[in-house]
């Protein structure tokens, strides 16, 4: 992937050349996976499952799913991930009926398989707490699943005589183990072949690479690989908030009263809320569980998160202050994560993934009995809903029409407390080439989202009673956000203040941090 002149796209370079040449109808593809005849690539984008065959022709859409990875056997069989909470799916390389292949125990989510050189066994990774999350093997012949290791990342094998390795990567650097497919277990000791690896803890993925004939490479690990910027409505860098962070440092989050801004880390292998104030960094949990996606209250006192501290991402709140212990507000079967707070303090937006309709729009009372009702649920995804300023309207994101566009609907409260609203009729499309991730201005009358080329893009916003009026949207500026225009599962990567600053997760030149490839890797032989 790289997006060198303009959107982020596949490249090919064959490795008897020096140059590598795009891949017409590519545009936001993210984690390609080759066809073992090396004819074909499988890649994700717009929500779809698409295949590209490299002698010609546009892309075919395979199947809907969400980008966590795939693996393609010779028998024509691909696996990969359908939503963001479910286990492994199964497809036919020709497209066709998605059939899962995996089964969740006491996890949100199986993603990066990775087929062994039998084409019937595979890897992949699953997402659950530290007892349950890691590299596990399964098969195409039984639903049965081992555990093979924690590990910050997805694994591959490396086939090596009668038990290859596995590689994955720990605390930055490419580890290798022997891997007994008999048993199904590792032994021996783990090997270093690389320090450091680029990787991304919060999605469980690495820039590593691995061919059936042994050859692998990798892209190096640079020391800082994002910084919190500050940038005014056309793009005039402002400065920096906080020192760049190597630690997969996502989604930030301002404080009302602008001083703070709250983030997800994942250190030494454990993913937790820290706020910054521009000249310390402080843990804010300190569960051992997967805590994300942090929301102020209004008056700033507050902060709404989510955890996967009992086998599914349920949604606490706490003390902005640190002090005093985590309240459970919403605990169910289904993961969820909070997305937006109302002005007025008395409701909560979230997200609640439906294995039978995707994520859906819910609501969450924050007076009477706190029950929650849905806001939104439809075939397809809604996510990422963000009440207006007045509380009347809500802007989110869907993939309705074929891709991820930015819609808005109207917000009917209960008529007392503790009773349960209804979505409103109506609504509106704002983008009109794709976008991703909605914030309105302070004022509503503007509405700022990412674009497909990660342009931070604006639309004026007319209301006139019951009735809303999109204006054209504009370009404001280009960014290096983290994810660029492609969404990648891990939230809004920007927030913007009161006086009209946008504070974005940018990523920081990695330019530096080639592509290695590694030959002949024989740590056993003489």
């Amino acid at each position: 992937m790289a997006s060198g002149d303009g959107a982020s796209r596949l490249w090919l370079r064959s490795l008897a050349s020096t140059t590598a040449q795009p891949l017409a109808g590519t545009e936001g593809a993210v984690y390609p996976f080759w066809s073992p005849d090396s004819r074909s690539v499988g890649f994700f984008a717009d929500g779809k499952l698409k295949r590209l065959d490299i002698g010609g022709g546009a892309p075919q859409t395979l199947a809907t799913a969400f980008p966590c990875g795939g693996t393609w056997n010779a028998d024509g069989v691909i696996l990969f991930t359908t939503t963001t909470v479910g286990p492994l799916f199964r497809v036919p390389a020709t497209g066709g009926e998605a059939v899962a292949v995996t089964k969740l125990d006491r996890q949100s989510n199986h993603r990066f398989p990775s087929f062994l050189p039998d084409g019937r066994q595979f890897l992949f990774y699953a997402r659950g707490t530290p007892e349950t999350g890691g590299i596990y093997l399964g098969s195409l012949d039984s639903a049965e699943t081992q555990r093979l290791t924690a590990a910050d990342t997805a694994g591959l094998y490396l086939p090596s005589g009668m038990a290859g390795w596995l590689l994955w990567v720990r605390t930055g650097a490419l580890v290798a183990q022997r891997l007994d497919l008999e048993v199904k277990a590792l032994t021996g000791d783990p090997v270093t072949l690389a320090d450091p690896v680029a990787f991304d803890a919060t999605a469980a993925a690495s820039a590593v690479s691995v061919s059936a004939l042994g050859l692998m490479a990798y892209r190096e690990g640079g020391a800082d690989g994002r910084q919190l910027a500050w940038f005014d409505g056309s793009g005039k860098a402002l400065g920096a908030m906080g020192a760049p962070d190597k630690d997969n440092l996502t989604s930030p989050r301002v404080s009302p009263d602008g001083r703070r801004v709250a983030v997800y880390r994942t250190v030494q292998g454990n993913t937790d809320i820290w706020l910054l104030d521009g000249t310390r960094t402080n843990r804010f949990t300190f569960d051992a569980a997967l805590d994300r996606y942090a929301n102020w209250s209004p008056d700033g006192r507050r902060i709404v998160f989510e955890s996967n501290r009992k086998g599914h991402r349920d949604l606490y709140q706490k003390s902005s202050s640190g002090a005093g212990a985590e309240e459970l507000l919403v605990e169910s079967a289904q993961d969820k994560n909070p997305t937006g707070w109302s002005a007025d303090g008395r409701f909560i937006l979230y997200n609640s993934a439906d294995p039978q309709t995707a994520r859906d729009l819910w609501v969450l009372p924050m007076d009477g009995d706190r029950k929650p009702w849905v806001f939104l649920k439809t075939r397809f995804e809604e996510r990422f809903g963000q009440f207006s300023p007045d509380g009347r309207w809500v802007a989110y994101m869907s993939n309705e029409s074929g891709r991820l566009e930015i819609y808005i609907r109207p917000f009917a409260a209960p008529a007392a407390p503790g009773g349960t609203g209804q979505a409103a009729s109506g609504q509106w499309l704002v983008s009109t080439a794709g976008g991703i991730y909605p914030l309105w201005r302070h004022d509503g009358k503007e509405l700022y989202y990412v674009g497909p080329n990660g342009e931070m893009m604006a639309a004026p916003i007319t209301a006139t009673g019951t009735t809303l009026q999109p204006g054209a949207p504009v370009a404001l500026f280009p960014t290096r956000i983290y994810g660029g225009g492609v969404d990648n599962g891990l939230g809004r990567q920007y927030d913007v203040t009161r006086d009209g600053r946008f504070l974005i997760n940018t990523v920081l030149d990695d330019g530096s941090s080639p592509i290695t490839l590694i030959q002949n890797w024989n740590p056993l032989g003489k």
